[in-house]
């Protein structure tokens, strides 16, 4: 799988995350599922990071959204 789909999607799951955690914190609900999502993305990520040719930076990762919006979307 593409480094840069990996990075792309592990950021957009943690992103979609965060609500999920802060709804059931708020809850008072133990927040297992989001937890989970949380911990894969972070995988994703970690993965896209080593496997990618030089690596990311925060000046990189827009691109690499803007490459993946290019490659996978008609």
């Amino acid at each position: 799988m593409d480094a840069d789909l990996l990075m792309v999607l592990g950021i957009i799951l943690a992103g979609f995350s965060v609500p999920s955690i802060l709804s059931a914190i708020t809850d008072g609900r133990a927040p297992r599922a989001s937890a989970l999502t949380i911990l894969i993305a972070g995988g994703m990520i970690l993965y896209a990071i080593q496997t990618a040719p030089g690596g990311y930076t925060l000046e990189t990762i827009p691109d690499a959204f803007v490459r993946v919006a290019a490659k996978y979307l008609p």
